[in-house]
């Protein structure tokens, strides 16, 4: 079975946290879940960068500062991925939606409130409990 290697960020301003609502999917257990936004990285390009790359192609949002945050590998009934998750900031909340379907500035005590892609949900438990 495939399995994906994937880099998200976790993208704070002031004390909230931008989580992202995906689109429709072919699988159906990812669709229209909530997520943190990333993708894939590229040859010769570093996890950061990669981050970067994907939340201004995504998002139309400059994130600055990085630091690994954690790392979760899940399986999917028809692939595995595996997430490495990084703690971001940005000065602006300010973004454009070019490939969810929503976005939501939420305090990490809001998060549970939405129906997260099953791979997300190990990084969002662990921000819940800092």
């Amino acid at each position: 079975m495939k399995t994906i290697e994937v880099v998200a960020a976790i993208i704070k301003n002031k004390d909230k946290i931008l989580c992202t609502q995906r689109g429709l999917s072919k699988f159906d257990y990812i669709s229209k879940k909530w997520e943190f936004p990333g993708g894939k990285i590229e040859t010769d390009e570093t996890a950061f960068d990669a981050i970067k790359r994907e939340i201004l192609e995504e998002l139309n949002l400059e994130i600055t500062t990085s630091e690994f945050f954690t790392s979760v590998t899940h399986q999917y009934p028809d692939f595995k991925i595996k997430l490495d998750f990084f703690l971001c900031s940005t000065v602006s909340d300010q973004l454009v939606l070019t490939e969810h379907i929503k976005a939501a500035w939420l305090k990490p005590s809001e998060m549970l409130d939405l129906d997260w892609a099953a791979a997300d949900i190990p990084a969002v438990e662990k921000l819940i409990s800092l």
